[in-house]
């Protein structure tokens, strides 16, 4: 039997900053896949997206979903562009109802869930081929000007020396690509994880993750933790019984909302952690 904590650690969000990295990426991956609308888009309007991707931040799971929000936030930008962009779709309903009440950042950030599927219809797109792309633009971005790639990305405050000088075992499980997430250690903070201790996009679900974390015989025995931003994943692993020795932890300065944040407080597995807590802890 094992003694000691285990740490799972989500990235973006709990570790990184990557809210404007993740944002440019998607505006130059927005320009390739659909020109015909990027075309009007000047330099004032991009700011403006850029801008409004923070606020929306909280809504993205997965890094492709950031070129869905872009071209969402051009649409309701300039109308016109909306009303000459539509494709066909099997439901138009929900959207449709949206444009005639005023889409806003607001039911975005309220309604992206049932959102998502709508415009990814109505726009004809498939989820794997905006992942590929998402993933090109930020690896050409990196080989063409590796420093201002990592200078779009930011560690928070203390999170950086609280890995390097950790007593624990830490795992990295993120819906992010697993070489963008080493990278970001290695250039930006200066530390050195393992690959086999990331569990990037493609890895499965993160509660598979966590589950095969938990059943290897070096982890046995160990205290197990898991801090995350997003309400829903921790939410997806109190419904699985076979992870009911993970504590959880929701980070109060990643992208989260206040409403989401209340919601946690009345939930008895999840601990609300401020940053300077989950760096002491760690270390």
């Amino acid at each position: 039997m094992a003694s000691g904590d285990l740490y799972a650690l989500d990235f973006d969000g709990v570790l990184c900053d990557s809210c404007g990295e993740s944002s440019l990426s998607a505006l130059k991956a927005a320009k390739i896949r659909w020109p015909f609308i990027f075309g009007e888009v000047d330099t004032a309007t991009e700011k403006w997206i850029i801008d409004q991707m923070h606020i929306l931040r909280p809504v993205v799971e997965t890094g492709y979903e950031n070129l869905l929000l872009v071209r969402l936030l051009v649409e309701l930008k300039i109308p016109s562009v909306r009303k000459s962009s539509v494709c066909p779709g099997i439901n138009r309903n929900f959207l449709r109802s949206m444009v005639a009440e005023g889409i806003t950042v607001e039911t975005i950030l309220e309604s992206w869930l049932k959102l998502k599927p709508t415009i990814m219809s109505e726009w004809n797109e498939d989820k794997d081929s905006l992942v590929d792309l998402f993933g090109r633009v930020r690896d050409e971005w990196m080989d063409n000007d590796l420093p201002s790639w990592i200078e779009a990305n930011r560690f928070y405050p203390g999170v950086a020396d609280a890995l390097r000088f950790s007593s624990s075992e830490v795992y990295i499980v993120t819906t992010k690509q697993s070489r963008f997430a080493e990278a970001l250690l290695r250039e930006l903070a200066g530390i050195n994880i393992p690959s086999e201790k990331i569990y990037g996009l493609g890895t499965g679900p993160k509660v598979e993750v966590l589950k095969k974390l938990q059943a290897m015989p070096q982890h046995i025995g160990m205290t197990l933790h898991f801090v995350e931003d997003r309400l829903a994943t921790l939410n997806n692993v109190i419904k699985e019984p076979a992870l009911n020795q993970w504590n959880l932890y929701l980070g109060t300065w990643g992208y989260n909302t206040e409403n989401e944040r209340k919601e946690a407080r009345e939930i008895s597995r999840i601990k609300l952690v401020d940053i300077s807590e989950f760096s002491k802890n760690l270390k």
